[in-house]
């Protein structure tokens, strides 16, 4: 065995054209660059499936130990899930510290935790992608040999580990069960006040936290970098005469997302797939767009959040030609796509403007005749209607245009009502 460093940043990055599971080298560099290592060199390769030894081949194996040495490498970054026994013998061979692409985010994702519920989901992650990795590095406590003071500990270093890791990973996550019900108690109170909740998610480096900050001011923290916010952050988003909502930013995504990422973030990803509406922020300039879209979209199925209504944010429209800041509309005349800059604002007008016509679905325009007997019920509409436009004769009668929710029409049933036509989409 080797000692294993505690730190490298000179990497060698591993890239394998596999029939199936394909991931992406470009990403993979962002990645490291995102973790603060220094891609020096990378080793590409086509199998048809992978070594079950070293993941790849026994050549390929010389070929990575003479890169290591030529660059002064001090980790290996492989840009696919490795198995344990994978793991443990490229070490072996290399002699260098080995990281395969799900240990790699969880190392970014550790570094850019910073709420306590991150902290905690994070090293939750961690442990359980640890407890497939013991090794025995204590063997020589573990001889069961007879005789008087050569018997060995009845348990082993071994078992000892795992038992710790599976007493800790308990802790945390009774830990979590307690965030998550005040989460809980958190969305309640929004769902008792009928404020719709809109959820910001997307391919990492989309720009949602800029687009977040554009927004509602918040200054949580933006960089052109993957990952570069893990904690969701809330806040309320006024939209004018037409109530408001409160917006989510959300984790990035990203393709082939490590599972038990996906089991330990589930409750910070509750705050999407409970939301009223998703806003996917799209990197209208990616050349691999369709892509992104479907990896997102494979994540908000995993969590349960694939069925929620969608209004796409085509976003970068600065870094495109010629396209302008546009709403997008189906048959029926509903937003579907909103074009805008969160890096410039051009277009965030026209997002609250869609934001309202996605919810004032249900929602219709009345025009009312108020005797002025009945003057008093304006105080009782106030907070269910939307006031549009009013006006008042010399009689003390009130004309007045409201928006109301078609379930709250039983308000109007004492008074005469004449219908509007909605204004046509131009």
């Amino acid at each position: 065995m080797f000692e294993r460093p505690d730190a490298g940043e000179r990497a060698i990055l591993v890239h394998l054209n596999l029939q199936v599971g394909q991931e992406d080298l470009d990403e993979l560099k962002e990645l490291t660059k995102s973790a603060g290592a220094q891609p020096v060199h990378v080793v590409t390769g086509s199998r048809y499936k992978p070594d079950p030894k070293y993941f790849v081949g026994i050549g390929k194996v010389d070929e990575i130990k003479a890169a290591v040495a030529e660059h002064q490498a001090d980790i290996i970054i492989v840009n696919h899930p490795l198995s344990p026994s994978q793991e443990r013998n490229l070490e072996r061979a290399l002699e260098v510290r080995v990281v395969d692409r799900n240990g790699l985010i969880l190392d970014i994702f550790a570094q850019r935790a910073q709420t306590f519920e991150g902290k905690l989901q994070v090293e939750l992650a961690q442990l359980k992608h640890l407890s497939t990795r013991l090794i025995r590095g204590w063997t020589h406590l573990e001889r069961q040999k007879g005789g008087i003071g050569l018997r060995g500990p009845g348990e082993t270093q071994l078992e000892t580990d795992r038992r710790l890791l599976g007493v800790r990973i308990k802790q945390i996550q009774q830990r979590l069960e307690k965030v998550e019900k005040q989460r809980h108690q958190g969305r309640s109170k929004r769902k008792k006040a009928e404020i719709p909740t809109v959820s910001l998610v997307g391919y990492t480096n989309a720009g949602k936290s800029t687009l977040f900050n554009t927004l509602t001011g918040a200054g949580i923290y933006a960089a052109d970098q993957l990952f570069a916010t893990l904690d969701p952050t809330l806040r309320h988003l006024p939209l004018g005469n037409n109530g408001e909502v409160v917006l989510a930013d959300t984790v990035g995504f990203i393709r082939h997302l490590p599972h038990e990422l996906v089991a330990a973030f589930r409750s910070t990803l509750q705050e999407a797939s409970e939301a009223d509406l998703l806003l996917h922020v799209i990197d209208a300039n990616a050349e691999d767009r369709d892509e992104t879209i479907f990896q997102v979209n494979q994540v908000l199925d995993d969590i349960g959040a694939g069925k929620i209504p969608q209004l796409k944010i085509f976003n970068k429209i600065d870094l495109l030609d010629g396209i302008p800041p546009h709403i997008d509309y189906d048959a029926e005349g509903k937003p579907v796509a909103v074009w805008i800059s969160a890096q410039s604002g051009a277009g965030c007008e026209l997002l609250q403007q869609a934001l309202i016509e996605c919810f004032s679905d249900g929602k219709v325009i009345k025009k009312c005749f108020l005797s002025a007997g009945q003057a008093g019920l304006k105080a009782k509409w106030f907070g269910l209607v939307r006031f549009i436009d009013e006006t008042v004769n010399d009689h003390g009668d009130c004309e007045l245009t409201i928006e109301i929710d078609k379930k709250h029409l039983g308000l109007l049933k004492d008074v005469r009502v004449e219908e509007v036509a909605p204004v046509p989409h131009q």
